[in-house]
């Protein structure tokens, strides 16, 4: 946030060389069981059904460019907030006033989650942490 006058005593911002996040992002990921293989191969016999493969497809297409996350402003809406940097990776409040999508990092956008809240389909607030990763 940039400001003509200096921050209050006892309200400066965080100085993250000095004092870095105590929130880390840790990496998920399946390690296939012994049984996996022959899982595999009967999922691959049988034919996929359209809600599989349609879940599966827009995971795939991500439109947007994730780059954009920074240059968010409050004020757009919903739509133009996919069309700029794609969906989110997570949400909440669905069918709320208030909804907030959360974005993670990723190669386009670097150790950043970028937090979108939005009342009644317009964007009021732009968070972003940085976030370390070991």
């Amino acid at each position: 946030m940039y400001q003509e006058d200096p921050c209050p005593a006892g309200k400066e911002l965080r100085d993250f060389e000095r004092d870095p996040a105590s929130l880390s992002v840790v990496p998920f990921r399946l390690v296939p069981g012994p049984d996996a293989a022959s899982s595999v191969s009967s999922r691959e016999t049988a034919p996929a059904t359209p809600a599989r493969s349609d879940r599966k497809r827009k995971a795939e297409e991500r439109p947007g460019n994730p780059s954009e996350r920074k240059f968010l402003v409050p004020g757009i809406g919903e739509g133009e907030v996919v069309a700029r940097v794609g969906r989110p990776d997570m949400t909440t409040g669905a069918g709320r006033k208030t909804v907030r999508w959360t974005y993670m990092p990723v190669p386009e956008d670097p150790a950043t989650i970028t937090t979108l809240t939005f009342e009644l389909g317009r964007l009021v607030q732009v968070e972003r942490k940085v976030v370390r990763t070991p």
